[in-house]
């Protein structure tokens, strides 16, 4: 479960859009939502690549995405070790059968 969020979304939502529509800068609107300027940039960011503007960061659904794929790959990555300890397990009691 994530963290409780500080911010509505109606709220960042609009001081990304006063950030993005303004002339002022990112950490004077930021400081009148109350927020520290480091979380409305990043948010204006991601709303940048989510809307094609910046095509060098990866959008939402890309990072949703890499975000299921790496719990994927981790989860595989652990039953192939658990598959890995029980073969070498198992041939072990084998190889006790043959010598008798």
């Amino acid at each position: 479960m994530g963290r409780a969020k500080k911010f509505p979304d109606e709220v960042m939502a609009r001081a990304v859009r006063i950030a993005l529509e303004g002339e002022r800068p990112i950490a004077h609107v930021a400081h009148d939502f109350g927020m520290h300027p480091e979380t409305l940039r990043k948010k204006v960011r991601q709303h940048e690549a989510d809307s094609g503007k910046r095509p060098d960061l990866p959008t939402s659904q890309e990072r949703e995405e890499i975000r299921r794929l790496r719990a994927e790959n981790f989860e595989l990555r652990r039953a192939n070790e658990i598959l890995k300890s029980a073969s070498v397990f198992f041939a072990k009691e084998l190889d006790e059968d043959r010598t008798r």
